[in-house]
């Protein structure tokens, strides 16, 4: 800005430098770029199809990687990163874990407004645990290998068997004298 006279001012700003430096400007440039966002994952969100195929190569990549060595949590997010990017060997996982997998696990995968989730469903999480987000175009699995039910076995022998056992405390065991128990009734401050 420049002083023309002592009493007028006149600035060199066009308008669209001071739509942009006001408030409005800058509130309306926010929605714009974030209903450019929202469209962008709206047409990007992976279809169910694409979810359920890719997400049942990075289960299977998960069951290749703990095959021999089951990692901590720290193991299974870096393997997660890297599912992302490969794709699994088919022929190092054994039939019968495939077969076991498939009898006992359920892969379902939904899409939502903007992005699309995968969850499996089995005994354990009966609920259904997720296990990967499709965001963009691409899906990024979360799937841990104890989300998967591999191995089934027995809760109880029979079907006489209790689960729980009643435990009974022998009766010449002395518990002890409960106390006398009275009530507290305030009786006001005591001066002396």
């Amino acid at each position: 800005m420049y002083q023309a006279e002592n009493t007028n001012f006149k600035t060199n700003q066009s308008v669209t430098q001071e739509f942009t430096r006001s408030c409005l400007g800058r509130i309306l440039i926010a929605g714009v770029i974030i209903l450019v966002g929202l469209l962008l994952a709206y047409f990007t969100a992976p279809k169910e199809s694409d979810m359920n195929e890719e997400m049942l190569d990075n289960v299977m990549q998960c069951i290749e990687v703990n095959d021999a060595i089951k990692g901590d949590a720290v193991d299974d997010y870096v393997h997660n990163l890297t599912f992302i990017f490969t794709t699994a060997d088919t022929t190092v996982i054994p039939k019968d874990e495939l077969e076991t997998y498939n009898k006992y696990n359920r892969l379902e995968s939904y899409r939502h407004t903007f992005y699309s989730t995968s969850y499996i469903y089995n005994n354990m999480h009966p609920e259904g645990t997720r296990v990967g987000v499709g965001i963009f175009g691409i899906i990024i699995p979360t799937v841990l290998y104890q989300d998967i039910l591999l191995e089934v076995g027995p809760v109880h022998k029979g079907y006489e068997q209790k689960l729980n056992q009643q435990v009974v405390a022998p009766q010449e065991v002395d518990m002890g004298v409960t106390p006398e128990i009275t009530e507290f009734h305030y009786k006001g401050d005591i001066e002396n």
